[in-house]
């Protein structure tokens, strides 16, 4: 142990000696350390002070060149300014110039209308001047001057003045009744249709004798019950293969043929199938009227009606006036209405819309009570028409007076189309007017659902609720009704009144 002991201080010596040593060791690796890192830093330093350089140096040519940009875009504008003062500067001499001369021209025409009122002033002198001396040579006062020379003139003149006047008056007589009928020729000339009176009956072809039959039905049941819905005769005459429908009103026949068409085509005759054919016919009629109502007013060149205007438009075609196709005879004046006011130097658009509308209240004068005339007018307020077409409409009967050119065109071509021959017939009109007047008598009584004026006007059959009428009043009815037509009407021969009263029990099963 002895030999292996060392002393204290030799150990404390050898540990501070290796303190030491590794204290300068450490120094000298943080050293060389250090060194690197600042190299590096020094390196990435430089790198960057040169990008800096560089971007520094763009941005001073960048700025430049904007420099140099805005200073060439400020020179030009200055250029412009300068080249818009000059046109300025310019027209600022311009118009001094024209004021100068404008001045000038109104000082020149001061003194030429100065002059002008010393002259008239001199004018006036002389004149009063000269009256004077004629005043003191004969006497007379100017008004007496005056009248005397009047009056000589005029007996010495009288006669040949008269002839004159009379002369004038048969020559401008003679050029305005010219000029007229040179100008209804002309619009009648441009629009040539045929006319052909309306009749009140329409015939269906049938495929064979045997359908009569089914037509008819067992005991008529068939019949009946159709001539009850449609209020159209059926006539089963001698004529092979055929059947009349007679009515007055074409709607109604219209229906009755649809519908009679349509049940010979089905071939089940029954009083069922007919309710339902008659339906049918009313719906594609309605479709008909419209489509006639559209084709009426493109045949003429007004396409800016409402729907309504032209569904009430193509019931016109199942009207008649006197025999005439009343919406035959509304395009007719409308064309003609168009021509006579382009002659005349009116509103074309106004006296064509005017003429095709001028009897639209014919089209439900059946149904409302009034005037075709009023109706129309009430017609046109109601969907709006411009103030000018009711004006141009309203005068064709005289009831309001003429106010614009295109009224007394519209007149006028009225009473070109109603003129025409063969257009009219004043006794089916007086027919068919006696035929509604028993209609409308009939449904004027309490209780009466339906009434139909047949066998031309001979008979007229009359449809009761049979809620509202039982059995005896049915028959006091139909009494009440002749009454009323043997007071109310003139008619040839007698008159047939026939009161229907039927119930029917309906029932469902579920």
């Amino acid at each position: 142990m002895e030999f292996f002991s060392i002393p204290l201080w030799i150990t404390v010596l050898l540990l501070g000696g290796g303190i030491l040593g590794g204290y300068i060791i450490r120094q000298q690796i943080a050293q060389k350390q250090s060194n690197s890192i600042e190299a590096k830093l020094k390196i990435r330093l430089g790198k960057v002070r040169e990008e800096a350089k560089k971007i520094i140096l763009e941005a001073r040519d960048e700025a430049n060149s904007i420099i140099r940009k805005t200073e060439e875009g400020e020179r030009r504008h200055k250029e412009q300014l300068t080249k818009m003062e000059e046109r300025l500067l310019q027209r600022e001499d311009l118009l001094d110039k024209r004021q100068l001369e404008l001045d000038k021209k109104e000082k020149n025409n001061q003194e030429v209308a100065q002059k002008l009122q010393e002259i008239k002033k001199n004018l006036e002198q002389l004149k009063n001047d000269e009256l004077k001396k004629l005043e003191e040579i004969t006497h007379l006062s100017p008004e007496e001057a005056k009248n005397q020379i009047f009056q000589r003139t005029e007996k010495e003149y009288k006669k040949e003045i008269m002839e004159d006047f009379k002369k004038l008056e048969t020559t401008r007589k003679e050029v305005v009744e010219r000029k007229a009928k040179e100008i209804m020729a002309d619009a009648i000339q441009r629009y040539a249709r045929s006319n052909v009176s309306e009749v009140t009956t329409s015939i269906v072809n049938l495929p064979s004798e045997d359908i009569k039959g089914k037509i008819i039905g067992r005991e008529g049941r068939n019949i009946h019950h159709f001539e009850k819905l449609t209020g159209v005769e059926l006539i089963m005459d001698d004529s092979p293969e055929s059947v009349v429908l007679s009515s007055f009103n074409p709607l109604r026949r219209a229906v009755a043929k649809l519908a009679l068409e349509k049940l010979i085509q089905d071939g089940r005759i029954q009083p069922a199938r007919i309710e339902e054919k008659v339906a049918e016919a009313q719906a594609e009629l309605r479709e008909q009227v419209r489509k006639k109502g559209e084709e009426a007013a493109y045949e003429v060149g007004v396409l800016d009606l409402p729907p309504e205007l032209i569904q009430l438009l193509g019931r016109l075609a199942f009207r008649t006036s006197y025999g005439q196709n009343v919406l035959m005879h509304s395009i007719e004046v409308a064309l003609l209405s168009s021509a006579l006011a382009a002659e005349l130097g009116g509103n074309v658009e106004i006296a064509k819309k005017a003429g095709l509308l001028h009897d639209i209240g014919k089209a439900i004068d059946q149904e409302v009570e009034g005037t075709h005339l009023e109706l129309g007018r009430k017609i046109l307020m109601k969907y709006k028409m411009p103030e000018e077409i009711i004006k141009a409409m309203q005068s064709h009967h005289g009831t309001y007076p003429v106010e614009t050119i295109e009224a007394a065109a519209v007149n006028a071509a009225d009473a070109i189309s109603a003129s025409r021959p063969g257009a009219r017939r004043e006794n089916l009109e007086d027919y068919l007017k006696r035929l509604s007047n028993l209609e409308e008598i009939a449904l004027s009584m309490k209780g009466v659902k339906k009434a139909y004026a047949i066998s031309a006007g001979r008979e007229l059959r009359v449809f009761v609720s049979p809620e509202k009428v039982d059995d005896l009043e049915a028959i006091k009815l139909a009494h009440d009704i002749a009454v009323r037509i043997q007071k109310e009407l003139k008619y040839p021969g007698e008159i047939k009144v026939t009161v229907v009263r039927e119930t029917q029990a309906v029932e469902v099963a579920h």
